[in-house]
């Protein structure tokens, strides 16, 4: 593991103590409006993190922050409109970063370069993936291996739903496929809680997805998880084991939210804007708050999430080549 993604996994407790940013002019200077773009609809996990965040950055960083919903194309209207923004400060982008890891080996045509337009400035939090079967599959299935030897007998009904194809939480079954050797069929969806509204009616048999999206079902016992993506158990579901754990070892999978300004943003403007969020990070109410929705809360510096976000992007590039699948599929 990288010295990035380490800090990454450290949390909340290790952004109260960084102290690297020097003040400038810049960083003294006030920006009166800044607008935080937010590439999916509201009530959205990643239109939620936006909204806290502002709230901290509100009087830190700008006088005044406003969320901006920009949805559609998976994201990539929020990133083109940022790209396209002056680097003056006052346009932000808030986005998971698979839009930049994962989106350049699916789509041949993308209108930005992750490494060109856009300034990496810090991650906010993030989130692991898990695998849940619901009522579509027998009681007496308990974990993955017995889930798997089920999909063997029953491959008319081994699928699968995820928040939507080309995302993270689509290739990490379509990986399982492959190394299980199952017939496992995708059933993309748009977002997590309609996959999770079809898993609970039985239409499809488990659904991929952010942990957090499974927290409001888990209590109804009607959803079992089986499997998670992080190095080691998550503190929300300490009795389902990891994708490692359970010998598949390449299945291991993070995904942080983070912030990003447009390309040629002033340095010592991106270093301000990332001591604001790192203060907002450690701050306990932010913690709290997204930890309501399984999300967990850590830092990385600007070079060190351009480091990490480049590793991830030349990470998924054989795996999606080796499952074949591209936007037009």
């Amino acid at each position: 593991m990288d010295q990035s993604r380490r800090r990454l996994l450290a949390g909340a407790a290790a952004a109260a103590g960084a102290a690297w940013l020097p003040t400038t002019a810049w960083s003294q200077a006030q920006i009166d409006t800044a607008r935080l773009i937010v590439g999916f609809p509201p009530g959205g996990t990643t239109d939620v993190i936006g909204r806290r965040l502002g709230e901290h950055l509100r009087g830190a960083y700008a006088r005044v922050t406003v969320v901006e919903n920009r949805a559609g194309a998976g994201g990539r209207l929020a990133i083109d409109h940022v790209k396209n923004a002056a680097p003056d400060g006052t346009t932000v982008l808030v986005s998971p970063c698979s839009m930049m890891t994962i989106y350049p080996h699916i789509y041949k045509k993308l209108t930005y370069n992750p490494f060109e337009d856009l300034t990496p400035v810090s991650s906010i939090c993030s989130t692991v993936f898990g695998l849940a079967i619901g009522p579509a599959v027998p009681e007496s299935v308990r974990d993955l291996r017995q889930f798997l030897a089920w999909c063997k007998e029953n491959p008319k009904q081994s699928n699968y739903g995820s928040p939507a194809a080309g995302s993270t939480a689509h290739f990490l079954p379509a990986q399982l496929e492959r190394i299980a050797g199952i017939e496992f069929r995708h059933v993309p969806f748009r977002g997590s809680q309609p996959a999770i509204h079809d898993l609970l009616g039985g239409q499809v048999s488990s659904v991929s997805a952010p942990i957090g999206e499974f927290l409001p079902h888990m209590k109804t016992g009607r959803i079992r998880m089986l499997a998670a993506s992080g190095t080691q158990r998550s503190k929300y579901y300490p009795d389902v084991p990891t994708y490692i754990e359970l010998g598949f070892r390449n299945l291991e999978a993070r995904e942080p939210y983070a912030v990003f300004l447009p390309a040629k943003a002033p340095s010592e403007l991106v270093q301000r804007l990332a001591s604001a969020v790192r203060t907002a990070v450690a701050a306990p109410e932010f913690v709290e708050g997204i930890a309501q929705m399984g999300l967990d809360a850590g830092v990385m510096t600007p070079p060190e999430l351009a480091q990490w976000l480049r590793a991830d992007h030349d990470r998924w590039g054989p795996i999606v080549k080796e499952i074949g699948f591209t936007a037009d599929s």
